[in-house]
C-alpha cells in the first residue's frame, strides 16, 4: 500500500490536474440553467424501442445489398451505422446479432495471421446473415469490440485492439493490380471520396438536414466540409442556406462590439485577476507550434476574457481555454493547405479572414459550454458527478480493473477529473480530438453524457496495463501520461464504437448505478 507521504507527493506533482489547484474567478448571478442539463444520466438517455421495426421492402438487389452488406464487410468505415441504430432497432435483435459477431470475430483473430495464409480463391457471393426480425442493419461496432457483452460475460474482457482481420477490399482480384495494400488504399480513397460526395450533397440543398447531417458526420467529417459542418452542427448557423451568409455577418458584428466595449477593462481591479489567469494559462496550452505565435495568443485571450466577462456564474476557470483550439484549428484549415493540424502557422492568412475565424471560434465554443457549464461552475458540480458516475460504470464494466485501483488507493478523481475537465484533449494528440468532436457534435449531448462512457472505454483499454501495476506511484504516473502519442483516426473510431456499445448495454439499465 501507498504511504501518506507517497500519495502526497503525487497530488502535489500532479496539482494542475485536479480540482485543488483550479483558480476560479466568480461573479453576478447568472440567468437560471436549463433544466434538462441537470437531469440524471438515465433522463437524458433516449429509450430503445421495446418493439422490432418492420424493414423496409426493397425492390431491387442493388437496394438489398446497400442495406446489408456494410454491416458485414470489413472492409468499410465501422462504425458507419451506429448513429441510427438505436432509432430503428429492437435491443434483443441488436445484441442477439452482437454476440454472433462477436464470436465470429474471436475466431477470425485465433486463425494464422494473413502473412501465412495461402491467398484466398475467388469465392461465390453470399447472401449476408439476416437479423432476427427482419431488420438488415446492425450495430456494426461490436465486430471489433474488445469486451463481451454483460450478458454472456464469464471471463476478464480483453483489452481494445485493432482488428487483424483483412480488409474486404484486399481479396478482391482486380485487373492490372497485385499489390494488396494499393488496392486497400485505393479501396480507402473511394470511400472517402463517396463519404465527401455525399457530405455534398447534403450541404447542397436549400435546407440542410441536420439530423441527417448527424448520422452521416458520426463516423467522421471529411475535412473539406469540416469547417461548415461544425458550423452548422453547434448550432451557429441555420438549416437555411440563404439566411446563413447574414447570419455570420450579424455574429461577428456582435462579437467584436464585445470586444470593444469590454476588452479595455482586462486590467481594470475587477477583472485583473481573470486576464492575468488568462494571460498565464494560453502559454502552457498544446500544441506549442500554434500556441507559441504572438497573433494566436493574442486571439485565445481575446475569446476567453470575453467568455468569461460574459459567463459570470462561472467566470474563467482553467480547462476552458483547452476548448478553443479544436475549433481554432479546424475553422482556420479552410483557409490553409496544412496536413499535420498540431503545426498550423498563421502568419500566411489574412487579418480579415483571422477576424471571422476568431468570432466564428468564440460562438462555437459558447454553444459547446452552454451544455456542460455545470462543469465550471463554484466547486465544479458537474466535474464531481460525471468522476463518481464514471466510477460506478467501471465496476459494472470491468470490476477488477475497478477492485485494483481501489486496492491500490488510486481514486478516480487524481485522474479522471482532467478526462472530465478538458475533455480529454490533454490525453490526445489534437487531430484524435478533432475527430473525437466529430462524433460528439453528432450525438445528443455528446460533450457531456456521450462522454462519460468515452471515458470508460478509454479506461478499460488500458486494463492490460493497469494490471500490471503494483504500485500507487507507478500506477497514477500511467494514468496520468498514457501512451497516445501515436493514435490516429481508426484508433479513436475504435474507442468511440465500444463507448456505443456500453452506452447501447447500460444507458437504460434501471439498476446501472445501483450497488
Amino acid at each position: 500500500m501507498a504511504s501518506d507521504g507517497a500519495r502526497k507527493q503525487f497530488w502535489k506533482r500532479s496539482n494542475s490536474k485536479v480540482p485543488g489547484s483550479i483558480q476560479h474567478v466568480y461573479g453576478a448571478q447568472h440567468p437560471p440553467f436549463d433544466p434538462l442539463l441537470h437531469g440524471t444520466l438515465l433522463k437524458s438517455t433516449p429509450k430503445v424501442p421495446t418493439t422490432p421495426v418492420k424493414a423496409k421492402k426493397v425492390s431491387t438487389f442493388q437496394e438489398f445489398e446497400s442495406n446489408t452488406s456494410d454491416a458485414w464487410d470489413a472492409g468499410e468505415d465501422d462504425d458507419e451505422l451506429l448513429a441510427m441504430a438505436t432509432e430503428s432497432l429492437n435491443s434483443e435483435v441488436v445484441m442477439e446479432t452482437a454476440h454472433r459477431v462477436l464470436r465470429n470475430h474471436s475466431q477470425r483473430q485465433s486463425q494464422p495471421s494473413q502473412k501465412e495464409m495461402p491467398e484466398p480463391e475467388p469465392q461465390p457471393i453470399a447472401e449476408p446473415p439476416v437479423a432476427p426480425s427482419g431488420d438488415l442493419r446492425l450495430v456494426k461496432s461490436v465486430s471489433e469490440s474488445h469486451t463481451p457483452c454483460p450478458s454472456e460475460s464469464t471471463s476478464d474482457p480483453v483489452p481494445l485492439q485493432r482488428s487483424q482481420s483483412l480488409p474486404h477490399s484486399a481479396t478482391v482480384s482486380l485487373s492490372g493490380t497485385s499489390d494488396p495494400n494499393a488496392l486497400g488504399a485505393s479501396a480507402l480513397s473511394n470511400r472517402e471520396a463517396s463519404r465527401l460526395d455525399k457530405f455534398k450533397q447534403l450541404l447542397a440543398g436549400p435546407n440542410t438536414d441536420l439530423e441527417e447531417l448527424r448520422k452521416l458526420s458520426w463516423s467522421g467529417i471529411p475535412k473539406p466540409v469540416r469547417p461548415i459542418t461544425w458550423k452548422l452542427l453547434s448550432g451557429y448557423l441555420p438549416a437555411n442556406v440563404d439566411r446563413r451568409p447574414a447570419t455570420l455577418q450579424r455574429k461577428q458584428k456582435e462579437y467584436f462590439a464585445f470586444i470593444e466595449h469590454y476588452y479595455n477593462s482586462r486590467n481594470d481591479e475587477v477583472h485583473q485577476d481573470t486576464y492575468r489567469q488568462i494571460h498565464i494559462d494560453i502559454p502552457r496550452m498544446s500544441p506549442e507550434a500554434l500556441i507559441l505565435q504572438p497573433k494566436v495568443t493574442e486571439i485565445f485571450e481575446r475569446i476567453l476574457f470575453i467568455w468569461a466577462i460574459r459567463h459570470p456564474a462561472s467566470g474563467y476557470v482553467q480547462g476552458i481555454n483547452d476548448l478553443v483550439t479544436p475549433f481554432f484549428v479546424v475553422f482556420i484549415c479552410e483557409y490553409i493547405d496544412q496536413e499535420d493540424v498540431d503545426e498550423v502557422d498563421v502568419s500566411s492568412v489574412p487579418a480579415e479572414v483571422l477576424r471571422n475565424i476568431e468570432a466564428d471560434t468564440y460562438w462555437c465554443m459558447s454553444k459547446l459550454l452552454d451544455g456542460i457549464q455545470d462543469n465550471y461552475t463554484f466547486a465544479q458540480p458537474g466535474i464531481q458527478m460525471k468522476v463518481k458516475m464514471l466510477e460506478e460504470l467501471v465496476s459494472r464494466i470491468d470490476e477488477r480493473v475497478h477492485r485494483h485501483l481501489d486496492g491500490h488507493e488510486v481514486r478516480y478523481l487524481q485522474f479522471a477529473f482532467r478526462w472530465m475537465n478538458n475533455l480529454l484533449m490533454r490525453e490526445l494528440p489534437l487531430r484524435c480530438t478533432i475527430r473525437l468532436w466529430d462524433t460528439y457534435q453528432s450525438e445528443p449531448e455528446g460533450f457531456s453524457h456521450f462522454h462519460l462512457y468515452v471515458c470508460a472505454a478509454f479506461l478499460v483499454r488500458w486494463r492490460r496495463e493497469i494490471l500490471e501495476e503494483r504500485d500507487f506511484q507507478e500506477l497514477l504516473l500511467f494514468l496520468q501520461n498514457l501512451p497516445t502519442a501515436r493514435w490516429d483516426d481508426q484508433d479513436v473510431s475504435l474507442l468511440l464504437a465500444e463507448a456505443y456499445r456500453l452506452k447501447f448495454a447500460f444507458a437504460d439499465a434501471p439498476n446501472h448505478y445501483k450497488k
